[in-house]
This record gives C-alpha cells, structure tokens and sequence, in this order.
C-alpha cells in the first residue's frame, strides 16, 4: 500500500513514462514525420555537440584514474570493513552481460569490418588493405575501450558511495548534491531523475532494436527469414515474453544465472573461433592493435576533422559515447547494485579494465578472422556487411566448420544478452521511478519494460539504424551535464570525508601521547 501510494505522488514515474508513450504513439500513428523529425536533430545535435561528447569522455577516463591511483582509492563503496556481496567471476558476468554485451556480438565484426572497407576520413588511408585493417582494429578497440566503460564506472562509482556509505536513496539526483533532503522537495532534482529516466529508456532500446535487427538478420541469413517489420516485431514480442518472465525471478536467480550463462557461452564461442581460424594471425593481429591503441590513446581521444569535414566521427565516435551516455544511469544504477562492498579502487579497475579487454579480445578474434578470410583467402565478408551490416558475424561464421550450430548458438546467445540487458533494465527503471526503491514492484517493471519494447519496435520500423543512433544521441546530451556535475560532487565528499578521517586520526594519535605522558608522570 505503502509503496502505491509512494508511485501515485511520484512525478518521476508518471511524467517519464507519458512521454516515453507519447513518443511511442507519434513514431507508430505517423512514422515518416517522427522519422523526419529524428533525422534533422541528429544533424544538428552531431554537429553542434560532437566537440562537447568528445571532451566529457576523456574527462571520465581521467577523472576514473586518478580516483583509483589516489589517496581516495582505497575508501570502500559501503561501511568500513564489509566484503563485496558477489564473487569476483560472478560479478565480472554481471557487469558484462548487462552491460554492452549485446551491443558487442552485433559489433564485433560488423565494425572492424566496415572501418576495413571504408577507412576513417584523414589517414589517407585505402580501403580494404594492410593499413586498413589495422586502422579498423585499432579504432574498434578505441571504440570499446576504457572510454566506453569510464562512462558506466563513473556512473557506477557516484551511485554507490552515496547509496551504501552515505545512506542516500538508489536516485541520480541522490549524487547531485553533498547533502541530503529526503524531506524537501526540490523540482530541479525530480527533472534530473526523469531525464536519468527518459535517457535511460533510449539506451536501452537502442541496444535491444540493434540485437532484434541481428537476430532478425541471422534467421535471414540462415533460413531465409524475410527482414521486414512484422518478423522484427515478433521477435520484440518474444523477447518481451523472455525478459519480463525473468524479472519475477529477482536480481540474485535470473539475472545471475543468465549472466554467467551469458559469460560462459561467449568465451565458448569466442575459443571455438579462435582455435579453429587462424590463431597466430589473431594473436599477432591484437598484440598489434593494442599497441596502437595505447600509441594513439591521445590522439584518438580528441581526434575530429573540422578542417576536412566528413561525417566519421560524429557518425561513429560521438555516436558510441552519446549511446554510453545514455545507456549509463541503467548501466551505472546496476554496476552500483552488484559492487557493494568493493573498494573505489577495486571497483574502477575492474569495471574500466576487465570488461574492456574481453571486448577486445572478442573484436580481435572475430574481426581479425575476418580479416584474414578478405585478406588471404579471397571471401567478401567486407561486401556483404556493407550491404547488411546485421549479417556480419553469420557471414564470418559461414567460413567455419559446425556453421549452422554455431549461428544458432550466436542467436541464442544475442538472445539472452538481450534479456539479460532489457531485464537489469526494468529492474533498474523501476528502482528509479519509485524513490530509489531496492525491490521495485512487478508493476513498474511491467511498466517498463513494456515501453523499452514499443520505443524499439517503433525506432526500427521508423528509421532503422538511424532512429536508433538519434534516440541515444539527444536523450544523452543533457544527462552529460548532469555527469561532469556527479564527479564534481562525488570528489568533493570524498575529499570532506578523507580530511574528517585525518583529524580523527590524529586526535587518536594526540590522545595516545597524552595518556602515555600522563602514565610516565604517575610512574
């Protein structure tokens, strides 16, 4: 009763969930206007913002280090002394699979791939040879790198200090302000929480229409499935069925079972292709692009093309950290839920480093097999992406012994990435939307994850690929604001609370020496 009550005051809920539902009726009453509509603010927030995306991100990725290098480091994202709730594997397959894990297997050869074919603009740089590839390898690493992932652990990081050491409720808007009020209404904070919402909703509908559209194009691929609207709306509707089945089941059976499931068949699928294509040139092809990764971390971080023109980078670069923007109050809300207990600095080095490597890896097998297939064996899987970029990994896989069995075992596995993924997703809206609630209601994820399969279902049959892009990049520009003010904040309070330690510590210290002169004198 409590907790109805709660929702029927609670702006946050009602008002996100309007306009995401506004949103879904306008792109399925008149999709050519809402598609419209999308295109032009995609131009111009790409053009007028790109810089801004750019400069945000590498900002988290150093303001990431430096917290897990300090002093700070060593603070733990709970109370003084207690232990992390998961076990390490556990956690990482968590982290993993509601993270990008979907928005991978559809990337893994599909971007190396078309980087491979048509080259970033400004390197001079000819298509499909030597140079090419590694400069595809080296940008897709860029791409799902620590800059990816700094976005979540920032995310992460703020909602978890605040939430298990200070108290604070499971909210944006908790992180926004050194101090609380609970008891105070303040309409700045309800705005900051729907836009965390409405951001949220995007993201996650971007990276389930992209894991529908694969799934849509490996039953095409395979079994001559046609890629239109209704197929993709079924597998929306069975996707729906799957997650919103999984979320009665709870964060500690469902999720979990389905994340180590998830880590276990992708490190399965990612051996089988390793060992059975051509290894050394896998092995020799990410020793290298790593290296250039780390050569050219800089130059890639801050690289744009203002002289030149060109729409690569806005059409790639600026588009992954709007897409992370706006995936990382889901992301970072989940990432906080899984890592109490750890230390900010256990937690900023396993969020911004293992998941990225095993995204690495994962490219690095995947595009580097076919890269070698183009290279030295003669295949088209550069042409057939370019004319499908959803059928990228089932046309790589084709080229490997067990093929049908691996494709399925491809769309299973897209398949639970999304479940996993839209599932963490209601569960984290619903905590959102009923005042940082730990144990939403099955209302509210009902709710919810109604409307993340409608937005997609509607991006995709509006505009495709493109509605997609749109929907993450403008509901992200806002929310950077909201971040870059989140680390400001967060530094402040662990920097307050570091000093009251210090004055602790040497009243401890005062008060020793005094009780030890003042023995020496009874003596």
């Amino acid at each position: 009763m409590k907790e109805n009550k709660a929702k029927g005051k609670n702006p946050v809920f009602w008002v996100s969930a309007v306009i995401i539902l506004l949103l879904v009726i306008w792109g399925a009453v008149v999709p050519k206007s809402f598609a419209a509509v999308a295109n032009s603010v995609y131009s111009f927030t790409t053009n007028a913002f790109g810089w801004f995306y750019l400069l945000a991100v590498i900002f988290f990725v150093l303001f990431c280090f430096y917290l897990a290098i300090s002093k700070y480091g060593k603070i733990r994202l709970g109370k003084d002394g207690e232990k992390p709730e998961y076990p390490f594997f556990t956690w990482i397959g968590m982290l993993f699979s509601a993270g990008f894990g979907v928005g991978l297997v559809f990337w893994g050869v599909a971007e190396p791939m078309t980087h491979f074919a048509n080259p970033p603009a400004g390197f001079g740089v000819e298509g499909e040879t030597e140079q090419a590839a590694k400069l595809a390898m080296r940008y897709s690493f860029f791409h799902w790198g620590v800059h990816q992932w700094s976005v979540f652990t920032v995310v992460g990081l703020v909602m978890a200090y605040f939430q298990y050491r200070k108290d604070r409720r499971s909210l944006i808007s908790e992180t926004i302000s050194t101090k609380t009020s609970h008891n105070k209404k303040v309409p700045w904070k309800t705005i900051i929480n729907i836009l965390a919402v409405i951001a949220t909703v995007m993201g996650v509908a971007t990276s389930l229409g992209f894991g529908i559209l694969q799934i849509n194009g490996g039953l095409n691929y395979m079994y001559g499935l046609p890629q239109n609207a209704w197929i993709q709306i079924a597998i929306t509707a069975v996707l729906f069925i799957l997650y919103m089945v999984s979320s009665t089941t709870g964060l500690n059976k469902g999720i979990k079972y389905l994340s180590n499931l998830n880590l276990a068949l992708a490190l399965a699928l990612m051996l089988f292709v390793l060992f059975l294509g051509p290894t050394v040139f896998i092995l020799e092809s990410f020793t290298l692009a790593v290296g250039g990764y780390i050569q050219k971390f800089i130059e890639m971080s801050f690289y744009m093309t203002p002289y030149q023109g060109g729409t690569w980078v806005k059409e790639w670069t600026v588009f992954y950290w709007a897409w992370v923007i706006a995936w990382s109050p889901f992301i970072g809300a989940f990432v906080a839920r899984v890592s109490r207990g750890r230390s900010i600095r256990e937690m900023i080095f396993g969020v911004l480093i293992i998941p990225p490597f095993i995204a690495m890896v994962w490219i690095a097998v995947f595009g580097g097999a076919a890269f070698h297939l183009d290279l030295f064996q003669g295949t088209s899987i550069a042409d057939a992406v370019n004319n499908d970029v959803t059928s990228a990994l089932f046309v790589t896989l084709e080229q490997f012994p067990l093929t049908a069995i691996l494709s399925t075992l491809s769309i299973f596995l897209i398949c639970i990435f999304l479940v996993t993924s839209a599932d963490s997703a209601t569960f984290v809206l619903g905590m959102m939307t009923s005042n940082g609630s730990l144990n939403p209601s099955l209302f509210s994820k009902l709710v919810w994850g109604t409307l993340i399969a409608a937005i997609s279902a509607v991006l995709i049959i509006s505009s495709g690929l493109q509605g997609l892009q749109t929907a993450s990049l403008v509901a992200a520009l806002p929310f950077t604001v909201i971040l870059i003010v989140m680390c400001i904040n967060l530094f402040k309070s662990v920097r307050q609370e570091f000093k009251e330690y210090e004055v602790k510590k040497e009243r401890k210290l005062v008060s020793k020496l005094t009780e030890k002169a003042a023995k020496k004198k009874t003596n």
